[in-house]
């Protein structure tokens, strides 16, 4: 249904048509039923989620930026690590997303992570979560935001100010998050899915193409299966967090489950998407790391050569406009259904409901845009959000859900004893990534700005 639309209202065989610019407001009765029709739309347009469009909401929000960033990480941490971790991490990053699924089914009010943070901590645990989820996504629109600017630089040969190339990014974010309804959302999936895996394969094919016409083919590249030389360690936690931010799909979870017309289905959602991300991830960060080598750049895309780097970011600007606005739109979501909770004003059909709800995308997007001048390096970006905030949302609070929502019963009697142990193991995860993480991404940031091998924030100089 178009929300911009009327319906029918078929209560009591009435014919009347509502639209939200009817003129019930000389009528008190008609506000009654004119409010209770919008609530019904409302509700209505926002459970139309099935598990195949779920599957597709969540690559969108989850196979992007990720991809990108993998092959550099193979580099620093070698091709035996970088596999194990890829695989292992993706297998980690599956079971969380089902403890966090079971917590939506067990209690089916919890619409956001936020709503969760209450469940285990009162008050105060829906606020602190609150504000990281509103962090996490904001900073995602942001990440999104820098990776289309660079795109855009790559694309034009660096045609204008980088600045320019910024709010046009931001601009192109804020309109594709309009649409307030994930199923809404699901159907440019399919364009977003289509794009990342025809960049994905540009970028495989071409770095492969250069590899076999260099002097001595193939066996020339300098990949290992080991870390590199002289690594430090704030180099190679960057490298563990990058990868780390490609399984962070249970951050958005919540808010996709609540429009699921059957939330059961999760799990079948769960397991493709987790399958696709781990055989794409591992192929993809094996394959260009075996092909390019020590020198693979991160975004993966700027290896692929002058001219199919060009090729393949325009074709990956679909991916990277799509899946960045999704995180907008969820965020979007939690902050409009919390200020306006309890009124139809939430669903984002009415005049005043729409008038809030672009003007609320709009202060996001702008934040995005700054967040994405102040810190203008890709890795480091995405190791900051997975440090602070992928720690929390995928290892630590859902072993904490577990403990604290899910299990029943001692956490040392036998059928629990096994869980307990796997939940404890993730926690712990977690918090070394949390501490470790914003260490080497701080560490990181201040060397590279005293080595002067970045631009510095909000200049027209171009990025990478």
């Amino acid at each position: 249904m178009d929300p911009f639309k009327g319906e029918s209202i078929g209560a009591a065989g009435s014919d009347k048509v509502f639209t939200p610019d009817s003129n019930s407001q000389n009528n008190p009765d008609a506000i009654v039923g004119d409010t209770a029709v919008l609530e019904a739309q409302g509700e209505k347009h926002f459970s139309r989620l099935g598990w195949k469009r779920l599957t597709v909401v969540l690559i969108v929000e989850a196979i992007a930026l990720g991809a990108l960033s993998i092959p550099s990480a193979f580099a620093t941490l070698g091709m035996v690590p970088g596999v194990i971790l890829s695989i292992g991490l993706g297998l980690i990053a599956i079971y969380t997303s089902y403890v966090v699924g079971q917590v939506k089914l067990a209690f089916p009010h919890v619409a956001h992570y936020a709503d969760a943070g209450r469940l285990m901590f009162g008050k105060w645990g829906y606020e602190i979560i609150g504000g990281m989820f509103v962090l996490e996504l904001v900073f995602l629109v942001g990440s999104h935001c820098l990776t289309g600017t660079i795109a855009l630089l790559n694309i034009s040969n660096n045609a204008t100010c980088s600045l320019a190339f910024g709010v046009v990014s931001a601009v192109i974010l804020f309109v594709v998050a309009l649409p307030p309804s994930f199923s809404e959302v699901a159907i440019l999936g399919y364009i977003d899915f289509v794009s990342i895996m025809l960049a994905i394969g540009i970028t495989v094919i071409a770095t492969g193409v250069m590899a076999g016409k260099q002097a001595g083919g193939l066996a020339a590249v300098n990949w290992s299966a080991w870390p590199k030389d002289n690594l430090t360690f704030a180099e190679a936690f960057i490298a563990v967090t990058n990868i780390v931010f490609a399984y962070s799909f249970a951050v958005c979870q919540f808010s996709f489950m609540d429009e699921m017309h059957t939330p059961a289905d999760f799990v079948k959602s769960i397991w493709a998407l987790g399958i696709i991300e781990v055989v794409i991830y591992t192929v993809t960060g094996g394959l260009i790391y075996a092909f390019v080598g020590q020198d693979v750049q991160s975004p993966a895309l700027l290896s692929a050569g002058h001219l199919m780097a060009k090729i393949a970011f325009g074709v990956a600007l679909p991916v990277i406009f799509i899946s960045g606005s999704i995180n907008g739109t969820v965020v979007a979501r939690y902050i409009h259904g919390r200020v306006y909770k309890g009124t139809v004003t939430r669903f984002i059909n009415t005049k005043k409901g729409w008038i809030t709800w672009i003007a609320l995308l709009a202060f996001i997007t702008a934040i995005a845009w700054v967040i994405a001048e102040a810190i203008p390096f890709f890795s480091d970006l995405l190791s900051i959000m997975s440090a602070l905030f992928i720690s929390g949302f995928t290892f630590y609070l859902p072993a904490l859900m577990w403990f604290m929502l899910i299990k029943q019963g001692k956490w040392y009697a036998k059928e629990n004893l096994f869980l307990s142990i796997v939940n404890g193991i993730v926690f712990v995860i977690g918090m070394v990534i949390l501490v470790a993480g914003t260490y080497s991404s701080v560490v990181d940031i201040i060397n590279q700005y005293k080595e002067g091998t970045v631009r510095g924030a909000f200049t027209c100089a171009p990025i990478g």
